[in-house]
């Protein structure tokens, strides 16, 4: 009988496998992403399954795979809202609780990432350029995944 050995592979080898390009609009998830699939050249699509954190925060997340140039795209939501209806027997009806959760809880003002797995440090920063002319996004910029503490939720 031979020895096996297993392996464990940490989660921090991918700290550089992709890079994240913070985005701050007003904007709904579909209208961003068909700003950015426009501006950008890109096929992002809803995927089929939100990603969903502790049971009950569901985010939206469009992907796109680029197999031409092997880039992987993901536009993901950082905020999920959660309204919980508080049953009230006066005159007015019932009150609605309304708690806004985040992704990433460090980056509260990110509205959006989109996550870049590619090598192409050219076309990484051409796409900053080009959805930052998009009109109703506010900033868009390179965000260092190194420094955040919740970037295991960006990895699924």
């Amino acid at each position: 009988m031979g020895t096996y050995t297993t392996h464990k592979i940490s989660a921090d080898l991918y700290d550089d496998s992709f890079k994240l390009i913070a985005i701050h609009s007003d904007l709904q998830d579909y209208a961003l992403t068909y700003a950015i699939n426009s501006q950008c050249g890109l096929y992002l699509k809803r995927m089929k399954r939100d990603l969903c954190l502790n049971g009950n925060l569901t985010f939206s997340v469009f992907d796109w795979d680029d197999g031409m140039n092997d880039v992987y795209w993901t536009l993901i939501s950082n905020k999920c809202v959660v309204e919980e209806v508080i049953p009230s027997d006066g005159l007015f009806g019932n009150d609605v609780n309304v708690t806004t959760n985040h992704l990433i809880k460090e980056r509260k003002e990110v509205d959006y990432f989109l996550k870049v797995e590619s090598s192409d440090d050219s076309l990484f920063s051409q796409k900053i350029k080009y959805i930052n002319q998009i009109s109703k996004v506010i900033t868009a910029y390179p965000l260092e995944t190194q420094n955040l503490k919740s970037k295991r939720n960006l990895i699924f």
